[in-house]
């Protein structure tokens, strides 16, 4: 930004082009209407990006963006505004620039400093939450609600924004109850943020494999606001007044009691939280998680993409969990603080009716009857948004005419939210794996990343362990069963899946089975003392050729195959030897995979 990047974007240089005081001397297009973005924080950057191509293809426009300074989350601010490309003023510079419009989606700093005509979209699921101004906060006073209270909307007594973008009439009805004044600078626009989910809803499959869920599996997402209130902080929201740390308890909970083959878990946490503590402190409080499967969600580019992709969300009071129930998807409220809301804004009625969160029962039997039970609620679908897709056209309707310029010939489009990176979930952290051999060639397989059983749901069965070769636990490598790891087949550092197998097996004398897995439904596996075996699901279960379950598992059962007793148990070898015949058939689950064994072929065997 102007030459380098500031830790915050208040103290930039000036800028000399495309304006400034000699601009004229160096400007190619001098003669643009200027459109300014002010920026409070990362939250309220995002809601702007959303905009922002609805300016793309007009030459007769220049962009241009500035920041409050007013935030007291300024991390990462300086960095979003520099990738945009859009030429960065500095505050000071700003308020003295003549502009022809002014965008912003908060109410944070004097946006009242500003030439031109000023229009402020929210940047959450309209304004429902109540907070203090800067100058009230610690009076004792009772908080307005944020974007619709006097204290935020107007300046001696006058608005300070000349349109007031709102998504529902509801909210149109209580802006005009608290603050009359303003109630004429209301335009429903609907919301960009969430028409842009809709419209992606058609790929939700692509996400979800974008995320490493496979088929069968169930995509779970914890979803955080910030503040000590929320599911992310450490606040008292048991429900009992006993205190606790919900978001320490569930993750325990989550390793302790879901199988890593049926369920997938995904976290997606505010802004706020990330550049409040640091991204790298967030990635250090959970690292754990992270090994056990968890995928850490981008907080800019990925969280709508897994909103989409998700089965259930447990959350709290934040938007991003509203616009959850508002798509139909199963919600369960780990963290409901009502007295942070305004009580007549429609996420206060569904925070009093949504499912809760009981911190004494079984996690995954209350996910099970979200999923079995669920009816959407009618609310958040109404109130989320009037005017469902139109929010494109409405706002650049309202852009120009406050511009005073009519508007392109274009049909006005936001960005469709782009495909993930893929993030296959690569468990790291100890796996253990409790097997039931049901019958000839077909074993039973239930991985989980936490030491207690779970009550009621595994009896009986044998325990091993199964463990990536990368894990962090390297002094349960020699305690291991199973040692497996992923990567191509052709992977110059390992030599070849055979020459890994060997290696492993002499390596670490405790373990039985290493397996190598080389694709979405295959393996190498060798068992001691044997020959390296190509293990491959057969078609039919799953779509881009993925099985439905991580290939290691393969490994698993073949290992509780070889290892069972009982008085029809045939010598190790007879059973291998049966294996590489007929097959295994392994089930997670309620799934089952059916499993070809055979020899590795002489070209792959490599050692």
């Amino acid at each position: 930004m102007s030459g380098a990047r500031m830790t915050e974007c208040g103290r930039a240089r000036r800028v000399r082009v495309p304006v400034g005081d000699d601009a004229e001397r160096w400007v190619t297009r001098g003669k643009c209407l200027r459109v300014l973005l002010v920026v409070h924080n990362v939250t309220a950057a995002t809601r702007l990006l959303d905009v922002l191509p609805l300016f793309d293809d007009d030459l007769r426009v220049q962009l241009l963006a500035t920041c409050t300074g007013s935030s007291a989350f300024m991390a990462g601010t300086a960095e979003l505004l520099a990738d945009t490309g859009v030429p960065v003023l500095p505050w000071e510079q700003a308020v003295e620039t003549r502009v022809d419009l002014t965008v912003s989606a908060s109410f944070g700093g004097r946006l009242d400093a500003f030439s031109g005509t000023l229009a402020v979209l929210s940047h959450g699921v309209g304004y429902t939450k109540r907070l203090a101004t800067p100058d009230a906060a610690g009076s004792g006073a009772p908080a307005g609600v944020f974007g619709l209270a006097p204290e935020w909307l107007l300046s001696r007594g006058a608005p300070i924004a000349d349109a007031l973008v709102l998504s529902h009439p509801e909210q149109y009805e209580r802006l005009r109850l608290a603050c009359p004044e303003a109630a004429p600078t209301a335009v429903l626009a609907g919301d960009p943020c969430f028409d842009r989910v809709l419209a992606a809803r058609p790929r939700r499959e692509r996400f979800r494999r974008a995320l490493g869920v496979r088929p069968g599996q169930r995509l779970v997402l914890l979803n955080s606001t910030w503040n000590s209130d929320s599911l992310f902080g450490d606040g008292d929201e048991t429900g009992d007044g006993t205190g606790g740390d919900v978001v320490a308890a569930l993750l325990d909970r989550v390793a302790a009691e879901f199988p890593v083959d049926e369920y997938r878990f995904a976290a997606v946490l505010h802004p706020n939280i990330w550049h409040g503590h640091g991204p790298g402190q967030v990635r250090s409080w959970l690292d754990r998680a992270r090994r056990a499967g968890l995928s850490l969600i981008d907080p800019l580019e990925g969280w709508r993409q897994a909103l989409l992709a998700a089965d259930a969300v447990i959350g709290d009071h934040g938007s991003v969990t509203f616009y959850a129930a508002a798509l139909g998807t199963p919600v369960l409220l780990a963290a409901a603080p009502l007295a942070a809301l305004d009580p007549d804004a429609p996420i206060s009625a569904f925070m009093r009716e949504a499912p809760k969160l009981d911190p004494g029962a079984s996690l995954v039997a209350q996910i099970e009857a979200l999923l079995r039970d669920h009816r959407p609620l009618s609310g958040p679908a109404e109130f989320t948004t009037s005017v469902p897709g139109e929010s494109a056209a409405r706002l650049r309707r309202l852009f120009y005419s406050m511009l005073g310029a009519p508007e392109p010939g274009r049909p006005a489009s936001l960005k469709p939210l782009p495909l993930p990176g893929h993030e296959p979930a690569t468990v790291t952290v100890p796996l253990h794996v409790r097997s039931w051999v049901l019958g000839p060639g077909e074993v039973a397989i239930s991985r989980r990343t936490g030491t207690r059983p779970v009550p009621g749901r595994e009896r009986g069965g044998e325990l091993h362990v199964a463990l990536h070769e990368d894990t962090r636990d390297v002094d349960q490598l020699d305690l291991a069963d199973v040692v497996f790891r992923d990567g191509a087949p052709d992977d110059p550092r390992f030599g070849s899946p055979s020459l890994w197998t060997a290696e492993v097996l002499r390596r670490h004398q405790g373990c039985s089975v290493a397996a190598y897995t080389t694709g979405p439904s295959t393996c190498v596996a060798r068992v001691r003392d044997g020959e390296p075996l190509l293990m491959t699901a057969e078609p039919g279960g799953g779509a881009a050729g993925a099985s439905g379950v991580d290939p290691a598992v393969y490994a698993s059962a073949l290992h509780a195959w070889l290892a069972s007793e009982g008085p029809d148990a045939a010598p190790p070898a007879r059973r291998l030897a049966r294996a590489v015949s007929d097959g295994l058939t392994v089930w997670t689950g309620d799934r089952s995979h059916r499993v070809r064994i055979a020899p590795l072929p002489a070209p792959e065997h490599g050692g």
